[in-house]
């Protein structure tokens, strides 16, 4: 019962790595908040964990209507009074029209930067005047925002605009004692990246990844358990990578490994 009796408002939750996070600081005592945009989606999920005697909510948000991030807010302070954690869930990019810097078009590179900043800027400019003193933001960023990509320009852009921004709403909420930090995930194991990279992407990927598999939803959600804890509570500004290892070695490490080389 790490967050228990916390106010903590997830946003894009009804599925992957957010839908984990919602359950797991449920589990821990917290009263959560699902945003989404697809509320018959959060009210079923809300509904099945209420089923199991915890505190779920579901509330609107819309990452294409950049008023519902202030909606959203006003809804968890009207009802709770405060919020003491906020995820930062939302971001996600379309693989087939965000590529490199010649093959992507502006108004594409520009829709994703700007969705993931404003799920960021206006969800925490909306969220820190209700938050109590020890109050944490947890931003989900990506491995794309420091290791650059052969494509996701956007993406990649965004993330990592994602993560200098974290370091900014630490230093400008530190004498609130409010504290903000970022979660990258390394490859994920969730629809998304099922759907969205093909079979030798992901193969190729995971080579250069020491720990040589995919993290799990859930092995997310306790990263952010912790920054959402009160055993971070001296720690802001910072970026923990849950990737594995992923671009810690040398560039040679996946192929003298699969080789069997050694010096």
């Amino acid at each position: 019962m790490r967050l228990k009796d916390k106010i903590a408002l997830v946003t894009a939750a009804t599925r992957g790595i957010g839908a984990c996070i919602a359950r797991e600081f449920a589990r821990e005592g917290a009263i959560v908040y699902i945003g989404a945009r697809r509320m018959d989606a959060a009210e079923k999920m809300a509904d099945e964990l209420n089923a199991k005697g915890l505190n779920v909510h579901a509330v609107y948000n819309d990452a294409e209507k950049h008023e519902t991030y202030q909606s959203m807010i006003d809804t968890v302070v009207s009802e709770q009074g405060r919020i003491d954690v906020l995820v930062n869930n939302f971001g996600g990019s379309n693989p087939k029209i965000d590529k490199d810097i010649c093959s992507t078009k502006y108004e594409d590179f520009i829709n994703v930067v700007d969705k993931t900043l404003a799920s960021v800027f206006l969800a925490s400019q909306s969220a820190i005047p209700h938050m109590s003193e020890g109050g944490s933001i947890i931003n989900i960023s990506s491995l794309s925002g420091s290791h650059p990509d052969v494509s996701q320009i956007g993406y990649g852009t965004s993330k990592a605009a994602v993560n200098y921004m974290t370091k900014l709403i630490a230093t400008h909420t530190a004498r609130k004692n409010i504290r903000c930090n970022a979660v990258a995930p390394g490859m994920t194991a969730t629809d998304a990246v099922k759907n969205n990279l093909t079979d030798d992407f992901q193969d190729f990927f995971l080579r250069h990844t020491p720990i040589r598999r995919m993290a799990s939803p859930e092995e997310i959600a306790h990263a952010c358990t912790y920054f959402a804890s009160d055993e971070s509570a001296f720690v802001t500004g910072q970026l923990l990578e849950v990737a594995g290892g992923f671009g810690m070695p040398t560039p040679v490490f996946a192929d003298t490994l699969d080789a069997g080389v050694s010096r």
